[in-house]
């Protein structure tokens, strides 16, 4: 695999400017080097990655590889590890059955995350890698036309996929309930497919109905044990997942019922409040359990003015007030956000990836308001902002939970290894790179903007290759899910 991510990265048919050779180098660098290095098991739960600066050094902790992987000795004294994880019996005397080694696939539809994470992972790098192509003119405009569309596919498709994986898996903890499993949800990953294939087809109002339903179905699967246990303090999910649905129908409409524009902005938006509610609630909780010493704080009042900030923006979006007070709310939520990170003691957190990942994701969300503010007082092009959400915030906060969740769901150590942190490093690099890169050398946007969805392509393309074991075999401590 590493052989062939340098060859795709130094073979090349786009034509690449200096900074995209550049960035090839330090993406070899990244995932070539952090795989050269020597791994180290954990020392024990509370075991920490070495504060040295990662790029120069990282310690591999926690390896995914299944045909290595041990799982908790409860077969009694005498037991060993088999090369696939499998812990045998002692030979015996009396004939015994030979355990099975679990066939990849087998358990893909037994929980949401699984099959949704690992379509995820694998649409975020072909997607991307079909728009380059396309914006580079080495496609024809058939697969997105233009940036609407493109922009389109990775909030339904990639965005909302990730959600659903995510709240799947969720509710059915909150609950204690079932969500959708086996044929269920493999019939809605079949719905989400054909969201995606109908983009390819002059079938507007097939493809819009597609991913409507999509998100209507998913509303439905998690508001019945939602319902059915009483759990109110969730309810907005629901809700939430419907109104996607809506905007999902009228961006696929092409007009017929908003302004495309408008109706991505609303969407992004709606994704906008479930990072910030789903970020304050696990960001803290994750901090203080994953960094020892740490005591990320949570203050009601700035909590609920954070939250309150981005909806006063949603519905500022819906009406189309003036750029004024876009301004003003932008900033006003820039401040309560940064103060709210603040209080989470981000500077505590570089030890540990898979929290430092959190943390500087939800800090592309103050970008993001920064820049949203410019644009709406016309210092800026609307895409840097868009990107600073897309990419820093979006891209950064899913991989992160994708990671952390197909880990802890699957029985193993909730340790990040080399290639989780060459995957964060990736995703961070294409955020700088499109938004930073683009406003600092606005004759090399073009490049940019290529050079940018190549290092996300390798992020994502590294996630789904490394966690499709992970995600299609069996827990690794038997339990079930």
């Amino acid at each position: 695999m590493a052989a062939l991510l340098l060859l795709l990265l130094h073979w090349n048919p786009l034509p690449m400017s200096w900074l995209t050779g550049e960035l090839s180098v330090l993406v070899v660098y990244i995932v070539l080097g952090s795989m050269a290095l020597k791994r180290a098991q954990p020392a024990g739960a509370g075991a920490q990655l070495s504060g040295i600066p990662y790029v120069l050094w990282i310690r591999g902790i926690g390896s995914l590889d299944t045909r290595t992987e041990r799982v908790s000795d409860s077969v009694g004294n005498g037991s060993r590890p088999s090369s696939f994880g499998v812990a045998l019996m002692p030979e015996a005397s009396t004939r015994t059955k030979t355990p099975t080694v679990p066939r990849v696939g087998e358990a893909l539809w037994n929980l949401g995350f699984r099959p949704f994470y690992l379509l995820a992972g694998i649409f975020a790098a072909v997607s991307v890698a079909l728009w380059i192509c396309q914006y580079s003119g080495y496609l024809p405009p058939t697969y997105a036309e233009g940036a609407a569309q493109h922009g389109s596919e990775m909030l339904f498709g990639y965005t909302l996929a990730v959600v659903t994986g995510f709240l799947f898996t969720a509710v059915r903890n909150w609950t204690n309930r079932p969500t959708p499993t086996g044929r269920t949800l493999a019939a809605l990953a079949m719905l989400w497919l054909a969201g995606r294939l109908l983009v390819f087809t002059p079938f507007s109002v097939a493809a819009a109905s597609a991913n409507a339903a999509f998100a209507l179905a998913v509303a439905i699967g998690i508001a019945v044990p939602l319902l059915r246990s009483g759990n109110r303090r969730n309810y907005f999910f629901v809700a939430l997942l419907g109104f996607l649905g809506t905007v999902a129908l009228a961006v696929h409409l092409r007009g017929r019922v908003w302004e495309t524009s408008l109706s991505l902005q609303i969407g992004l938006d709606v994704i906008l409040f479930l990072l910030v509610v789903m970020g304050g609630r696990v960001i803290p909780m994750f901090t203080n359990n994953g960094v020892p010493g740490t005591r990320a704080q949570r203050h009601r009042p700035l909590e609920w003015f954070a939250l309150a900030s981005v909806l006063l923006l949603l519905a500022a979006d819906a009406v189309q007030v003036s750029p004024r007070v876009i301004v003003v709310l932008s900033l006003v939520a820039a401040v309560a956000h940064a103060g709210r990170l603040f209080l989470w003691q981000t500077w505590r957190t570089l030890s540990t990836p898979l929290v430092w990942i959190l943390h500087v994701s939800y800090a592309w969300i103050v970008v993001h308001l920064l820049l949203r503010a410019c644009v709406a007082d016309g210092l800026l092009a609307a895409p840097i902002a868009i990107h600073a959400l897309t990419i820093g915030a979006i891209g950064g906060m899913t991989l992160g939970m994708m990671t952390r969740t197909s880990k802890g769901h699957t029985g193993r150590v909730l340790f990040a290894d080399r290639y989780d942190f060459a995957c964060f490093c990736l995703v961070q690099l294409a955020a700088l790179v499109r938004v930073f890169g683009g406003m600092s050398l606005p004759g090399r946007y073009r490049d940019t903007v290529v050079a940018s969805g190549l290092l996300w392509c390798a992020a994502f393309a590294l996630f789904a290759a490394r966690y499709w074991h992970v995600l299609s075999k069996p827990r690794l401590d038997g339990k079930p899910g």
